[in-house]
């Protein structure tokens, strides 16, 4: 069975979690809506790059360069990809 894409694609916050946990190499607990990335979680700047590259294949989105620059918690993960995925449609 192949994963939906696209505007196909439904936005599951536990399994974007996931998804953002196994990028980082961390428990998924950790990966709370506000746990900052950078401050509490030690992620730097091509671990970010690396959630994005995962989003991107998985949804079947693109996201520049300036927009995930501003990433630093999981909510902002989330808004930016159903953004994507809403303008999509």
């Amino acid at each position: 069975m192949t994963q939906p894409t696209g505007s196909t694609a439904q936005l599951d916050d536990e399994e974007l979690r996931g998804l953002v946990a196994e990028a980082l190499e961390l428990p998924v607990a950790d990966v709370t809506d506000k746990a900052e990335f950078v401050e509490e979680l030690g992620v730097d700047s091509l671990m970010i790059m690396e959630i994005m590259v995962r989003v991107e294949q998985r949804y079947d989105v693109q996201v520049e360069d300036e927009e995930f620059a501003d990433v630093r918690t999981f909510s902002h993960v989330r808004t930016l990809l159903a953004d994507k995925l809403a303008a999509a449609r």
